[in-house]
């Protein structure tokens, strides 16, 4: 299903993802789409990244400064994308994968009870390469499934992997247009300075000289695959 010009109408979203600037690399156009028509957007970020290699560049940060510049680009982010409820659930960077499932679950578990949201956004169990990722899409499968059917948000992911492997999944169920904010995400891609920095310079190096690339990079900008997530052939709502 192809949504050119929006979205589903929602009650509130919930995001749940691991790591400073997984809101926006992952879900910011959508994210700022649901803002822009009114809709709540909570935000639960399980660390601040305090692990992340990159420094900025040039290099600003320190290992040891690292977590409040990412706290701050994190913050700056949310006020771009129209996040206005983030929640920082300060679990440590890199370490998800060896906490209790249900513990992680638990945390969910009370933030769906409390905004009872329409749709949840997150990454897709077994295909969100970072153990991070998937010990926290994990935990809001597991968080789900403890509401009765009827009470279930739609859980719509992002899915990671190669070309062959996605094709396990099938095709996207929701390709959303995100042209309309593009400025919006392209700002708050700029807002996570120490971690973009470098990437989106080497982009628009190859851009200029490559136009093939630039053109797909344009397009991928302006579009987001969304998956539902399934058990056998059933969603998860």
């Amino acid at each position: 299903m192809s949504l050119p010009s929006g979205l589903p109408p929602e009650r509130h979203v919930l995001v749940v993802l691991p790591h400073p600037d997984d809101e926006t690399l992952a879900f910011g156009g959508v994210i700022a789409l649901y803002a822009r028509r009114g809709v709540p957007v909570t935000y639960l970020c399980g660390t601040l990244g305090e692990a992340g290699r990159n420094m900025g560049r040039p290099v600003f940060a320190t290992r040891e400064s690292l977590p409040t510049i990412r706290e701050r680009e994190l913050r700056e982010a949310c006020a771009v994308l129209g996040i206005s409820d983030l929640r920082l659930l300060g679990l440590r960077d890199k370490t998800l994968e060896f906490e209790d499932p249900e513990a992680l679950a638990d945390i969910v578990h009370a933030a769906l009870l409390e905004l009872e949201p329409t749709r949840v956004l997150t990454y897709y169990p077994g295909y969100a390469v970072h153990p991070d990722h998937e010990a926290m899409a994990d935990a809001v499968v597991r968080a789900v499934r403890r509401l009765p059917s009827e009470a279930r948000p739609v859980v719509a992911c992002v899915a990671f992997g190669r070309e062959e492997d996605l094709r396990e999944l099938g095709d996207p169920d929701v390709v959303v247009d995100v042209s309309e904010v593009l400025d919006v995400t392209m700002a708050a891609v700029r807002a996570h300075a120490s971690q973009t920095q470098a990437s989106l310079a080497r982009t628009e190096t190859r851009m200029a000289e490559d136009e093939e690339f630039r053109a797909q990079v344009e397009r991928d900008r302006r579009q987001r695959k969304l998956w539902l997530y399934r058990v056998g052939d059933e969603v998860v709502q």
